[in-house]
């Protein structure tokens, strides 16, 4: 038994020691380099989808040159690098790090948008990759987040030519929020919890207008005041029905 005890502490202290002479090999490749030709070998790779490699070549050439004019590009950069390799909570370390230091950086813009693209994404996965969710499905915190990410930049920088696709996700967005606010209300009226289910509804009607789940939620409403004895408030929601989707206000 203690020989195989030591045989396996072997093996790590020989994969400790190759990885240490992996990570000296690397520091060593870039020995005497200037920032411009580790930048640009950062971004070659990038561009070529080696993601691994591009972030540390980038964070080499942030450690060696911090107050170097490709410190800044090289920062977000990285952020977009960990986000393509899959490793959202270091992509928005990464880019919060750069608008918290960068505060009036001409690529603001773009740090803004792809803090909400990182969370836009976040809480798939690899199963994702294969069997496709609805948004309203993923991670409601970090749909939030992005929403408030894009609804900033769109606020701040109308003009942007991240402007478009960031309204595209956001009505996106809208839509999913809505939807999942309304499938909890659902779920608080289906258990009898009509003022949450009710609560809910009302929510939803506020915050995100146009979005077709505001259907659905107008009729939770009015069916969780006539539970709860606000008939008056049930009425009035249901002439708001009426006047805007009659097809609908017939069911009830």
């Amino acid at each position: 038994m203690i020989t195989y005890i030591l045989k396996f502490a072997e093996l790590i202290i020989l994969i400790l020691g190759l990885s240490a002479c992996s990570n000296l090999k690397d520091k060593d490749k870039t020995r005497g380099w200037s920032a411009n030709k580790i930048y640009q070998e950062a971004k070659s790779n990038l561009n070529k989808g080696n993601y691994e490699t591009a972030i540390k070549l980038y964070e080499d050439l942030e450690a060696r040159f911090p107050l170097g004019r490709f410190a800044q590009q090289a920062q977000l950069e990285t952020a977009y690098a960990y986000y393509k390799y899959g490793e959202p909570d270091s992509a928005l370390d990464t880019v919060d790090r750069y608008i918290r230091m960068n505060p009036r950086a001409k690529n603001m813009d773009y740090a803004l948008y792809l803090r909400g693209l990182i969370n836009f994404t976040r809480g798939s996965n690899f199963i994702d990759r294969f069997f496709p969710r609805n948004i309203a499905d993923l991670d409601n915190v970090r749909q939030k987040e992005s929403f408030h990410d894009f609804t900033n930049l769109l606020t701040r920088y109308p003009n942007s030519k991240y402007a478009a696709d960031a309204r595209m996700r956001l009505q996106s967005l809208r839509n999913a929020l809505a939807d999942s606010e309304v499938h909890i209300g659902e779920y608080y009226y289906k258990r009898g919890a009509y003022l949450a289910a009710f609560n809910r509804a009302e929510y939803t009607i506020k915050h995100y207008q146009n979005a077709p789940a505001v259907i659905d939620a107008l009729i939770l409403k009015i069916k969780s005041a006539r539970k709860l004895g606000k008939h008056d408030l049930a009425e009035s929601s249901l002439r708001v029905l009426q006047a805007n989707y009659p097809e609908y206000a017939k069911k009830l």
